[in-house]
């Protein structure tokens, strides 16, 4: 009696069993979720290094203003000590035959991005009450600037809050020291981005 051929072969070709399917399906999953779960992180730390990148640019831009006033001006007039980076702090200061003068060692800060115009909005306070400047650049090269008793809403706004001491003779005799600290505000479900800078003027 002849044994055929297909008979030989089939036991080879029986398939997959459903342990195995199983097995497969545990592992491909597995292996998805961590690409996913990667991915999140990428995008998370993609936002977290742009949020950081935008309050590197605040402390520095608040560093440059502080440094362009004349080491006698209320803005900058410190004895030994001025602000605080842990609460919003405010002063009437007298330098130089100015003032009194209020000077806030705080603000808030909004970016906004629309149609390619990139907005800023600052909080000036004066008294009891705030008002917000905002500085537009256009997609044109022109710049805009308005006033409004109110702050700005609307998606896409990004609000950071600086704060900055002034310390006197610090760290030698003769100098100020000058710190400020950017703090991303209301970002839920993301974690608090914070940026301190210091520079040394006379």
């Amino acid at each position: 009696m002849e044994t055929s051929a297909f008979r030989n072969n089939k036991a080879g070709s029986e398939g997959f069993t459903l342990l195995e399917t199983v097995l497969a399906i545990v592992v491909l999953s597995v292996g998805l979720l961590s690409v996913a779960e990667l991915a999140a992180q990428m995008v998370s730390g993609t936002s977290r290094s742009h949020y950081s990148s935008l309050a590197a640019d605040l402390a520095s831009e608040k560093l440059e203003d502080l440094n362009r006033w004349p080491s006698f001006d209320p803005n900058v007039y410190v004895s030994p000590l001025a602000g605080s980076l842990t609460g919003d702090t405010s002063a009437n200061v007298t330098s130089g035959g100015i003032g009194p003068e209020l000077v806030n060692y705080y603000d808030d800060i909004q970016l906004t991005d629309k149609s390619g115009a990139i907005s800023e909005t600052v909080s000036v306070v004066s008294g009891s009450t705030t008002s917000w400047k905002t500085t537009t650049h256009n997609p044109d090269g022109t710049i805009t600037t308005s006033t409004s008793t109110s702050a700005p809403t609307g998606a896409g706004t990004i609000d950071f809050h600086r704060r900055w001491v002034i310390e006197m003779d610090q760290p030698v005799t003769g100098v100020r020291r000058i710190t400020v600290l950017v703090t991303l505000e209301g970002t839920a479900g993301q974690a608090p981005v914070t940026f301190q800078m210091t520079t040394v003027r006379p």
